[in-house]
């Protein structure tokens, strides 16, 4: 049984529809409650003006966010006010915890101002479940550490199913995805990871041995390590590229640099996606990008604004999965 499963109730529900009060993360999720999560998205993602019966409606949502975010915390903001629920945005910096209050306290007194669900994100891996474990209501990981992003994960798998015609099943399996950049210290490489694989496709991790090692392989048997971006390029089907977590390395003085990469120049050569890069896509390859981008690092600006960027195709779509996991959580709860 999956991490994240702190209370399962006895289901009224189809057959594969989720079950599961958290979602804290996908690794360990089987494929068909992944696709029940997608499936719910469906509805939200092509019709966004649809009306709207919530058991969210009147509700309060509570965003947590004890680290940074701009696109997380919007899309789940505009999510929840598409369900009829009001939203309480709590900020690191504005909360109890920087006078030393702890994570546990400060959820279970945002808990009893009577939140329907917490979403969590914090710099420390394992927060979302530390706290899950220590609440009744539902908590939704919104990026906890290097640990996972689960619903990023979802947005890009409902993305790359929509590009590839993939929308009646979300069955991957023949699709090849390569995740390009900083793999060891992204959230997101791990919950697309987990979930890329559990609907059949396989994932080639390329980057510098420092950013992209071998152990990553043990992540799944589909699951492979390149050091050589040229030679994957041309037989990927999608290429999601990876921002270089500077603040998740030690620096060199005040220079851009990481102990992983020998120079923002030679990175840029060997693991940027330019638009030379580009020409040798597939033809029916996307280029894929969680966000924040670094123009001219791991991403050329006329890539990222090209006819095979769905960046910002994901970034509408996140807000339907949002709503979908908003609805099954507190629906399970």
């Amino acid at each position: 049984m999956p991490r994240m499963v702190t209370k399962r109730k006895p289901s009224r529900k189809a057959a594969g529809a989720w079950p599961f009060k958290h979602l804290l993360g996908l690794q360990g999720v089987s494929g068909a409650h992944v696709r029940a999560l997608l499936a719910a998205s469906h509805p939200y993602i092509q019709n966004p003006e649809r009306s709207v019966d919530s058991a969210l409606t009147g509700g309060t949502i509570a965003n947590l966010f004890f680290e940074d975010s701009t696109r997380t915390r919007t899309s789940f903001t505009t999510a929840a006010h598409r369900l009829g629920a009001h939203v309480s945005n709590l900020l690191g910096a504005f909360s109890s915890v920087s006078k030393g209050e702890t994570l546990i306290d400060t959820a279970r007194n945002v808990e009893a101002m009577g939140a329907m669900a917490l979403v969590i994100r914090a710099r420390q891996a394992g927060a979302a479940a530390l706290i899950a474990d220590h609440v009744r209501c539902p908590v939704i990981n919104a990026g906890d550490g290097r640990h996972e992003h689960p619903t990023q994960g979802l947005l890009d798998l409902y993305t790359l199913a929509e590009a590839h015609g993939r929308l009646d099943d979300f069955n991957l399996k023949g699709l090849t995805v390569a995740i390009v950049g900083d793999i060891v210290s992204s959230r997101v490489a791990r919950s697309n990871i987990a979930g890329l694989t559990a609907l059949g496709a396989s994932v080639v991790c390329v980057g510098p041995a420092g950013l992209a090692p071998r152990s990553l392989e043990s992540l799944g048997e589909r699951v492979h390590v390149s050091h050589d971006f040229d030679s994957v390029v041309s037989r990927a089907d999608a290429v999601m590229m990876l921002r270089v977590q500077f603040e998740r390395h030690s620096s060199a003085g005040e220079s851009k640099n990481s102990p992983a990469i020998a120079s923002v120049r030679e990175y840029r050569e060997l693991f940027g996606m330019t638009g030379a890069r580009a020409e040798r896509l597939k033809a029916s390859a996307v280029v894929m990008h969680p966000g924040p981008i670094n123009r001219g690092l791991e991403l050329d600006p006329e890539v990222a604004d090209g006819p095979r960027s769905v960046i910002l195709r994901q970034v509408t779509v996140g807000v339907g999965v949002r709503m979908a996991v908003l609805e099954a959580c507190t629906a399970a709860a």
